[in-house]
């Protein structure tokens, strides 16, 4: 039968003294060879990529919301308040206002809770309760949910559920400059049995006070905002005294945590209180003519 065109046909065979010789197949490079290779192998991956670098976080400022802080000397030392409010304390000593500009399209579900502690729409509010911790030279925590008569934040409960604690776009901004405001996730002293809720929501936030970075905060807690007005506020805050525990009790209690004993992590809740009544005393949404802002950098 004879082939047709789309038949098989073996290579021609070695010579047999070839076989058992492979160096023998080698073929002479000449300057024709080396050209004819340099036109037909593909080029080597290049050292450097010339793909452009991902776009930066959006920092348009949408929002903008106050708090003022006062010292309120009155405040007795048992830290209850009973019936008492610390936004109508009578010798109340006015510290400022500080004015907050929010990145919505960056993270808009943080944003609008924290708007609407703000605004009082949630529920609940940051009005009238205290700063609760104070780290020199890196920031200061306010929002710890609570008991009102400890001058601690009402649990909300007319607040989005914010899937964004959990997506890692949120987490793009670093704690690198004083003035930026974060809600807290790793260094949230909320109460357990509030974070078991099915309705708890976070709402505890940070603010940073300088005049460094605060790198061990970065990947961790979510920036949302900075100070546009009042970063002498923030720096007064920084100021204020607070209850630093002996080295002895700072290691008898380390111990205590490795061991296991559950009153190690109730001692350290006084760790860096403020030594005064610091609280905020009001705090509102302000309305902006334009619904965006000119970016503010971090």
């Amino acid at each position: 039968m004879g082939c047709s065109s789309t038949c098989y046909l073996p290579p021609n065979p070695l010579p047999s003294h070839q076989h058992h010789h492979p160096h023998h197949q080698r073929l002479p490079l000449n300057r024709r060879s080396l050209l004819f290779l340099s036109t037909t192998l593909p080029l080597s991956t290049p050292l450097t990529s010339s793909a452009s670098p991902p776009p930066s976080p959006d920092t348009t400022v949408t929002d903008r919301v106050f708090l003022d802080f006062s010292l309120c000397p009155s405040y007795f030392l048992n830290r209850t308040l009973g019936e008492y409010d610390l936004s109508v304390c009578a010798e109340s000593e006015p510290l400022g206002r500080l004015v907050l500009g929010l990145y919505g399209n960056l993270v808009p579900i943080t944003v609008s809770n924290f708007k609407a502690m703000c605004n009082g729409s949630s529920g609940s509010t940051y009005k009238g309760t205290l700063v609760q911790k104070i780290f020199p030279g890196q920031f200061f925590v306010a929002g710890r949910q609570g008991r009102r008569d400890k001058g601690e934040v009402k649990p909300p409960v007319e607040l989005a559920r914010n899937t964004e604690t959990v997506d890692s776009k949120a987490f793009l901004l670093e704690h690198s400059r004083p003035g930026l405001v974060s809600l807290c996730l790793s260094e949230n002293d909320d109460d357990d049995d509030l974070k078991l809720s099915p309705n708890y929501h976070n709402v505890e936030f940070l603010i940073t006070t300088g005049p460094g970075p605060c790198p061990q905060l970065d990947s961790k807690n979510i920036v949302f905002g900075s100070v546009l007005e009042g970063l002498d506020v923030v720096t007064a805050i920084a100021s204020i005294p607070t209850y630093k525990p002996a080295e002895r009790i700072r290691q008898y209690n380390d111990f205590a945590e490795f061991i296991g004993d559950g009153r190690a992590k109730t001692a350290r809740a006084i760790w860096n209180r403020p030594l005064k009544t610091l609280y905020i005393s009001d705090c509102g949404e302000l309305k902006v003519a334009k619904p965006t802002l000119p970016p503010t950098l971090p």
